[in-house]
């Protein structure tokens, strides 16, 4: 899934995240979104900031902690959650990126009878997160070669979540890697489960539910739970920052 003219067509080296956020054609986004369970949001990075974000990753200073995915069970790859203060161009996309997210959260928790609403600015959520004991930061540089992969699963973190979060790819599929596709699926009540594999470019960001999203039944709305994973890594090495919401115990 890749819209066309649903977005803006060009990388936005130099500007304002917000500014950037702004330019995308919204209601498409949402419709996608609410209809598919991800959306796609070309080029939000430009090479050199994607380039700049991956070469972040050597450097601990950036880092709270360093996870190896084999010893936990999930996967063949590794990340790093990045540290408060996040660097300014990812702090900025956290910030603006979610009053747009918010009404299609608060849009599905109504729909699927869950209580929990969210306010309408990020600073105010964070808020609620530490008055939860959920004060670590989530934001995460993850680092794919060969034969790694990451297996489906679900970013949640702490009783207190947001039900949307962004992953923008870094690298360029078929020149820095092969393999590696972005991969959602979806398991319904009484049926099989859906697979969904998110085409992306470098600098490309995809905001995908988190957790469960309602779909309109025969009978009314009824939850689906996804989860989400990356493909084996066939040659070169992969590069993706991911946007979390919520903060973590």
């Amino acid at each position: 899934m890749r819209p066309a003219a649903s977005v803006v067509a060009t990388a936005f080296a130099g500007v304002p995240a917000k500014a950037r956020i702004e330019a995308y054609h919204w209601q498409t986004l949402t419709q996608e979104l609410d209809g598919f369970g991800c959306a796609v949001l070309p080029k939000l990075l430009s090479p050199v900031e994607c380039r700049a974000i991956a070469g972040l990753y050597p450097e601990e200073e950036h880092f709270r902690s360093h996870v190896h995915m084999a010893r936990h069970g999930f996967g063949k790859g590794e990340y790093r959650y990045f540290k408060y203060p996040l660097p300014g161009l990812l702090d900025g996309l956290r910030t603006a990126l979610y009053p747009r997210l918010v009404d299609v959260a608060i849009e599905w928790n109504e729909r699927m009878a869950i209580d929990e609403r969210y306010p309408a600015e990020h600073a105010s959520f964070l808020k609620r997160c530490r008055d939860a004991g959920q004060a670590r930061p989530t934001p995460l540089l993850l680092q794919y070669v060969p034969g790694d992969f990451n297996c489906l699963h679900q970013d949640l973190y702490g009783d207190l979540f947001f039900p949307i979060q962004v992953a923008i790819l870094l690298s360029e599929p078929g020149t820095d890697f092969t393999g590696g596709e972005f991969v959602l699926t979806e398991q319904r009540p009484r049926m099989q489960s859906r697979a969904e594999v998110v085409p992306l470019r470098q600098g490309d960001a995809v905001a995908f539910a988190v957790h469960n999203r309602p779909v309109k039944g025969a009978k009314g709305n009824y939850r689906v739970n996804l989860r989400h994973g990356v493909s084996r890594v066939r040659s070169g090495m992969r590069h993706t920052v991911g946007i979390i919401f919520h903060d973590a115990k």
